[in-house]
């Protein structure tokens, strides 16, 4: 791994296996959900460093089934799987809930693509989930033959977009919740930074592989953007009808809906991001950071943890990495940077042993990354800079 000036890595654990998102307690237990994989039964594991050495040496595991997020909020750890988020009382400085979970919210549509659920809290406690689309660009089946696509399409429903819920209720369905936001194809990477939500969203694939006519193949790699949102009420960022070109920084018309890559149409009266990143990066997790242990250039400012490529031919895959956007007053304050970078090799590769997932802030400042592919947690650390010699 190279990571900017100043900064070193450790391996906290290598016992996470299909690590996913992170939550962190204030005594510094470290709690992340598990993707089901092989033998792996998924659900949730806590990992603690008695001795203070950095690296965990307790490890504690409850529930079960493929999950993707967990989140602390108001006395308990919340968890989320394919269709259900449930909670779980929890008292610090246990490392296993205290009591039997609640489901707050069961029965949401988990069937094929982007089925992972991912969740975040705004200032208020209240809830959201985002729920991604099962399509490349809302086809009739999961076949993504030209000019299949639907319209209006039926999935938004109840896919692509994200959802607002009461976290305190039990045995709430999709139909208790809000649509807050529509028109997100998949929004994995959520986070709260002071009184608003932001998320970081997956862009659809194969422009050259449809419609060679009216882009090429590097055109095709590079787009659509990864999209850096704030979270408004009734805000619709146009999928599928649409998407977000970062070099002309528009929101266009789909070639599946007479779009050339050059035509906005309906796609003008859509909600435009704050930030584009290049063409199928995969962002999985976003974080604001809001410790002192890094210099202050960092602080308030976003980390995001990309998953990585794997259709950017003829050009080298990317992501794989973790970029920092610079914030103020809630706004981007300049271009993103990569942060820390190699985890797939160099150029990077598909198939490499490692990808990032979730993020996660220690009490002391340290950043902790998960890696869903190699099961191992880093932990981040800013040591200063060794004056020339």
């Amino acid at each position: 791994m190279t990571l900017s000036p100043g900064f070193i890595a450790e391996r906290f654990t290598d016992q996470a296996p299909g690590a996913r998102h992170m939550a962190i307690a204030e005594n510094g237990d470290v709690v992340v959900a598990l993707e089901g994989v092989g033998e792996n039964p998924g659900g949730v594991r806590v990992f603690r460093d008695v001795d203070g050495d950095g690296v965990a040496d307790t490890v504690a595991a409850f529930g079960e089934g493929t999950g993707s997020d967990v989140e602390f909020q108001g006395g308990f750890l919340y968890f989320a799987s394919r269709g259900d988020v449930v909670r779980y009382p929890w008292q610090v400085g246990q490392m296993l809930p205290v009591g039997p979970p609640d489901t707050v919210v069961t029965g949401l549509p988990a069937r094929n693509y982007h089925s992972l659920k991912t969740i975040a809290f705004d200032s208020s406690g209240a809830l959201y989930v985002n729920i991604g689309s099962t399509t490349n660009v809302c086809t009739p089946t999961t076949v993504d033959d030209r000019d299949t696509s639907l319209d209006p399409c039926p999935e938004l429903e109840e896919r692509a977009g994200i959802w607002r819920f009461d976290p305190t209720a039990s045995g709430q369905s999709q139909t208790n919740g809000v649509r807050f936001v529509s028109g997100v194809r998949n929004a994995v990477a959520l986070a709260r930074d002071g009184g608003s939500v932001y998320a970081v969203i997956h862009g659809r694939d194969r422009l050259h592989q449809k419609y060679p006519e009216f882009f090429d193949e590097e055109e095709s790699a590079e787009l659509p953007s990864e999209e850096f949102i704030r979270l408004q009420e009734g805000d619709d960022y146009g999928y599928p009808y649409c998407f977000y070109d970062h070099r002309q920084q528009l929101k266009v018309l789909a070639p599946e809906y007479g779009g050339d890559g050059l035509t906005q149409g309906r796609c003008s009266a859509m909600t435009t991001p704050l930030l584009g990143f290049p063409g199928h990066w995969a962002p999985n997790d976003l974080l604001f950071y809001g410790a002192e242990q890094f210099p202050e250039r960092y602080r308030g400012g976003a980390f995001i943890t990309f998953h990585g490529s794997w259709n950017r031919d003829p050009l080298p895959q990317g992501g794989y990495n973790v970029v920092f956007v610079p914030f103020v007053a809630g706004e981007p304050a300049g271009d993103y940077e990569i942060f820390a970078n190699g985890f797939a090799g160099d150029p990077p590769r598909d198939d490499g042993r490692h990808r990032p997932v979730g993020l996660a802030v220690g009490p002391d400042g340290s950043l902790f990354v998960s890696d869903d592919r190699s099961g191992w947690i880093y932990r981040i650390r800013y040591v200063g800079l060794t004056p020339p010699s």
